[in-house]
């Protein structure tokens, strides 16, 4: 080791070590295959809302999750459980309409807008952020935003 010395070959030893750790502890994940899950749990949501299914939102809502409603009102994980099972009281349907995923490293904020009716004819649609993180392996909703807002009216065919 004449020219690079025990403390050369030290340091280059603990860089290599520190850079090997660094890349170990970066998570990875397949972004077209995260897009595609997040879609499709943003779609499962969106059916929850008429079906009162909680099995797909209890697992796609971290345990931390917090959220805001259209009036407001601040709701954690087990608040919209709860809504979710009464769902079908209220909406005949809901569907997703669009989801547009940008990826930020681990977080990936969501921006899209649902179509729902009630059992009473009314209509309109939800349009909401939810921010999601990549953590122990898994994506999840961390937070979301609702707003309702009036369907838009249909064209006049021509």
């Amino acid at each position: 080791m004449s020219g690079f010395g025990v403390r050369g070959f030290v340091r280059s030893v603990v860089a290599l070590g520190i850079c090997l750790v660094l890349c170990q502890c970066a998570p990875r994940y397949d972004e077209k295959e995260a897009e595609r899950y997040i879609r499709e749990c943003e779609s499962q949501w969106a059916d929850s809302v008429a079906t009162g299914e909680t099995k797909n939102v209890e697992r796609f809502l971290a345990d931390d999750f917090r959220g805001v409603d259209t009036k407001g009102k601040l709701y954690d994980k087990a608040e919209q459980i709860a809504d979710t099972r009464e769902g079908p009281k209220h909406f005949k349907s809901n569907r997703l309409n669009e989801a547009k995923i940008r990826f930020y490293g681990t977080t990936a904020i969501v921006q899209g807008n649902e179509s729902w009716e009630r059992h009473n004819g009314q209509r309109g649609r939800f349009v909401w952020t939810d921010t999601w993180l990549y953590r122990n392996g898994k994506w999840q909703i961390v937070a979301a935003e609702d707003l309702a807002v009036a369907e838009p009216a249909a064209s006049p065919a021509p």
